[in-house]
């Protein structure tokens, strides 16, 4: 069946299992297809973590799948997929794990990344290919690909994540207190992922916000032992104490919580990604990947870039030069980031 489609389609299969960033990238891709298709099904098949952000989109029925479960992942998949079929499965995760999850989806048009972006034999996997006229796109980008292969013809940049009237209460409880910024301060601990600012360093801007501008310092994160150590590294080099919400909130709580801060900061990781989707002015803190593929959408203009300079110091390389999403290696690079640079971000912010 060729692409662009000159018809709606009946229904649509999205298969993205993870992470929270580019689940949340993927959420413009949706809303453009509900936009142009509004009686187009829409079946996601997304893993659980990432599940409890999205959960509550309307219109759009969800398959879980628990990558930790193992060969019963794929069993529970098969099982509940048995006897259906879909007009189109659009593939946009490009791990193995989901390739071979799509081979459990019946569908015509498989539809995949384009040859630069394919990685992990997906190329197999599918029987279309995306169609992207610039090599060097954001993420987000790229996911609009999809949609407009299919023929979607109008981008919608919008995320609504929905938040229930709990979440919001849970949020205006935390905060009753005033305005505050909000620090998320780890990305996810992975092996040689080294996106982490300094603990003084945090802590010397959490100081900075209070005497400045009279404004409490909220810290969000995950439930791992790693991210609860290092915000109370962060804690105990802090004059004016921060509270301290790392691992007791969920991902709607602290979503909702994003939404009723002044500002967030945070380096490469999903939570970031959640802010700017709710609308909120964000300081990214970029040096071992590159903002212009994978940071804040709407706030790339607020973005701490020293990842020009980590890549030339690392690599001998421009930005020009490097392939696309190189990423670097050194624990270090963060420290290229200064105090002051991020002081100015945040002047700029909350003196507008």
């Amino acid at each position: 069946m060729p692409l662009p489609l000159t018809t709606p389609p009946e229904s649509i299969c999205i298969l993205r299992l993870s992470a929270i960033g580019d689940v949340t990238h993927l959420l413009p891709t949706l809303r453009s297809i509900q936009h142009q298709w509004p009686d187009t099904k829409i079946t996601w098949i997304i893993g659980r973590t990432e599940y409890q952000l999205v959960k509550d989109i309307d219109d759009v029925e969800f398959i879980l799948f628990d990558k930790s479960a193992g060969l019963s992942a794929y069993r529970t998949l098969y099982q509940q997929l048995r006897g259906r079929r879909f007009d189109v499965l659009l593939h946009m995760q490009i791990s193995l794990r989901a390739s071979l999850a799509s081979l459990l989806i019946r569908a015509p048009i498989k539809l995949g990344f384009d040859a630069p972006r394919s990685k992990n034999l997906q190329r197999f996997f599918v029987n279309h290919r995306i169609q992207c006229d610039r090599p060097r796109l954001h993420v987000l980008d790229t996911f609009l690909c999809f949609a407009r292969t299919l023929g979607i013809k109008q981008d919608v940049i919008e995320w609504a994540i929905p938040l229930s009237d709990e979440d919001r209460a849970f949020a205006q409880q935390v905060l009753a207190n005033g305005k505050a910024i909000a620090i998320n301060a780890c990305s996810s601990n992975r092996a040689r992922n080294w996106r982490n600012w300094d603990s003084q360093s945090y802590a010397a801007i959490i100081d900075y916000v209070k005497q400045r501008y009279q404004l409490d310092t909220v810290l969000t994160g995950g439930p791992a032992i790693e991210e609860k150590d290092y915000a109370r590294k962060i804690s105990d080099a802090c004059q004016h104490k921060p509270l301290d919400l790392v691992g007791r909130t969920t991902l709607k709580q602290q979503a909702a919580i994003f939404s009723k801060v002044e500002l967030v900061i945070a380096p490469d990781t999903g939570p970031m990604h959640v802010a700017n989707a709710l609308g909120k002015p964000v300081i990214g803190l970029f040096a071992t990947s590159n903002p212009y593929r994978t940071g804040p959408y709407s706030n790339l203009h607020n973005t701490v870039n020293c990842y020009p300079e980590a890549l030339e110091k690392e690599y001998g390389l421009s930005v020009d030069d490097a392939k696309w999403g190189k990423r670097v290696r050194n624990p270090e690079a963060l420290a290229l980031i200064t105090v002051e640079q991020v002081q100015q971000r945040i002047d700029a912010l909350l003196q507008a």
